[in-house]
């Protein structure tokens, strides 16, 4: 087939127009220049196309040829993705390095997965077996943690003919499936997939089964379910990025994918850096085993923001036809927006609100529609999660932002992250009196005994009503002063400030402190909140809140967080402690 061809005829940033393109199609990708620079139509008028270019087109200019691939933006699949680290249109950056040094030349074709290393193959069907789109036909030991299932592409479906055990490379044909008219159609360990398209299912099941994170602010309060959606905005300093790493690193999910949108050199650095000394909580294996890194840093070309988005999206939902819980990480969410108005605006499209273009909304919950819990196209049945957790950087932290505000509209779970509490160096410093999660009512999923499960929603709801009461009361606090305050008043107070600084407040960098259990966080606030009661008892009994306050065992509440997951049994026996210095106290008032 004959490749249609055209020339540039203008270059505007990473927008190019070239002619002479009659018969392309959109989101065709192109080869531009005499460099054959990676790009993408996104605009068809007559027969002049306006490309949107990965790479930097400095140098460019009129008449240089432009080449159509006539195949849309896609990825490669297959075993190799675990632990590789690639730029936004999935080239391997390790690869690059070691092939180019520390400088990327400019046009580039090395293809994302390693076209020289063998798999060992293992079949689980047979010869003779009725195959079709989705269907599981063997298995890849990928790594230590994750076995890479290799499934059927969409478009294939006929009986097995020949499948073998045994080493391939990915481009290897493993197995071959004829069709019911006699076509024969090679199966290799490797297949290609556009990433603006969402990959099929069988259907959508209710996400109902909290995505445990580790980080009790999260967990206890505003929960995500696998295949939830959630939303990370706030102002610079306040920590959006180190959620996202704390998140990455200790989330319950059997594949990481974290996609570093635009976000700035040094912090993606520190990503790339930390990510292969890390331990997996529940395995003790390196953490980037279950992991992908897709790496686009504010330096790079704008246009490759909004492919690395769709790249990481796509390797997710991969993962998730699998069967396996995935847990996708974009930071952030704005940096993608922002290319889409500098495109959009090159393209010389209306603007809407802020300059942006008028189908930001739609991009971003068409990017978010794609999470999900799904039972998964083809057999054996297998349920799979995709979760995605998108930061957002609205300009000064001004939440009415276009973006903010598109985003919250598609997702359940909103984090806001506070300046204030960053400030006073409480972190995470996510806001519980403006976040929110529609997935409470799951959070006793969490337990094998209903009844502790009941019970630590009932807590959840106490100690919120803690905070907002203690919200209300430092109004009155600021007006007339603390000593105005009743003695349960003034317990209030004190039993909201341990909710915070006790229970909320996480050190990321504590070996301890950086990740708990929900059955540690269920003794925790347990141990909070039983303070509280026998506090108020011992009110009602005469006591002075002056005596309460001073009580030892308040130092251990401080210190329950940093007590190991496997002593866990330390932060119940508080509570004895709590309740004898209470009688204790108590008999000191009587006598």
């Amino acid at each position: 087939m004959e490749t249609r061809a055209g020339r540039v005829v203008k270059v505007a940033g990473p927008v190019v127009v070239a002619e002479g393109m009659t018969g392309a199609r959109m989101y065709d990708v192109v080869r531009v220049g005499k460099l054959s620079l990676i790009g993408e139509i996104v605009e068809l008028r007559s027969d002049f196309a306006s490309i949107q270019v990965y790479e930097e087109t400095t140098g460019m200019g009129p008449g240089e040829p432009v080449i159509d691939t006539e195949t849309p933006l896609s990825v490669e699949l297959g075993p190799g993705l675990i632990e590789s680290i690639y730029d936004g249109i999935q080239r391997p950056l390790n690869s690059l390095v070691e092939a180019e040094g520390e400088f990327m030349s400019r046009g580039s074709a090395m293809p994302g997965l390693n076209r020289e290393k063998k798999w060992h193959f293992k079949p689980t069907v047979a010869e003779g077996t009725k195959i079709g789109p989705g269907d599981i036909i063997g298995e890849v030991r990928e790594t230590t943690l994750l076995v890479h299932k290799i499934m059927v592409p969409f478009g294939v479906e006929g009986t097995v003919q020949r499948i073998a055990e045994g080493d391939y490379t990915v481009e290897e044909t493993v197995a071959v499936c004829v069709a019911e008219d006699g076509t024969e159609s090679p199966l290799k360990l490797m297949q290609k997939w556009p990433v603006r398209n969402a990959r099929q299912t069988k259907r959508r099941i209710a996400p109902n089964q909290i995505l445990v994170t580790g980080q009790r602010v999260i967990d206890t309060f505003f929960p995500i379910v696998k295949g939830g959606t959630a939303c990370i905005p706030g102002p610079f300093g306040t920590g959006k990025t180190v959620v996202q790493h704390q998140l990455a690193k200790w989330v319950d999910a059997d594949v990481v994918v974290y996609v570093g949108c635009g976000e700035r050199g040094n912090e993606m650095t520190d990503v790339l850096t930390e990510f292969p000394k890390l331990k997996d909580p529940r395995s003790g294996e390196p953490l980037m085993r279950r992991s992908v890194l897709i790496a686009n840093t504010s330096n790079m070309p704008v246009a490759a923001r909004e492919a690395s988005v769709y790249t990481g999206i796509t390797i997710a939902e991969y993962f998730r036809d699998m069967g396996h819980v995935v847990a996708l990480m974009a930071d952030s969410t704005s940096r993608w927006a922002e290319a889409m108005r500098e495109i959009s605006t090159r393209l010389e499209e209306m603007p809407a609100e802020e300059g942006y273009p008028a189908y930001l909304a739609a991009r971003i919950a068409a990017f978010y529609e794609r999470a999900g819990r799904v039972q998964c196209t083809g057999s054996p049945e297998r349920e799979g999660a995709l979760s995605i957790i998108g930061a957002v950087s609205p300009p000064g932290g001004d939440l009415s932002d276009s973006v903010v505000q598109a985003t919250l509209h598609v997702v359940k779970v909103f984090w806001s992250l506070k300046g204030e509490l960053a400030y006073q160096r409480h972190f995470p410093a996510i806001d519980w009196m403006t976040s929110y999660s529609f997935y409470k009512q799951y959070l006793k999923t969490c337990f094998e005994d209903k009844d502790q499960g009941l019970e630590m929603e009932q807590m959840t709801v106490q100690a919120m009503g803690l905070l907002e009461e203690e919200a209300e009361l430092l109004e009155i606090v600021r007006l007339v002063g603390a000593e105005a305050l009743s003695p349960a008043d003034r317990l209030a107070l004190e039993t909201s400030r341990s909710i915070r600084e006790d229970f909320l407040h996480q050190n990321a960098f504590h070996n301890v402190d950086t990740h708990t259990m929900m059955d540690k966080q269920y003794e925790m606030l347990k141990t909070v909140l039983h303070f509280h009661k026998q506090s108020l008892a011992a009110i009602d009994a005469g006591v002075d809140t002056a005596g309460i306050f001073k009580l030892a065992v308040r130092e251990e509440i401080a210190r329950a967080k940093y007590i190991p997951q496997a002593e866990i049994t330390k932060v119940a026996r508080i509570r004895q402690t709590i309740d004898e210095q209470m009688k204790q106290l108590q008999a000191s008032v009587v006598s």
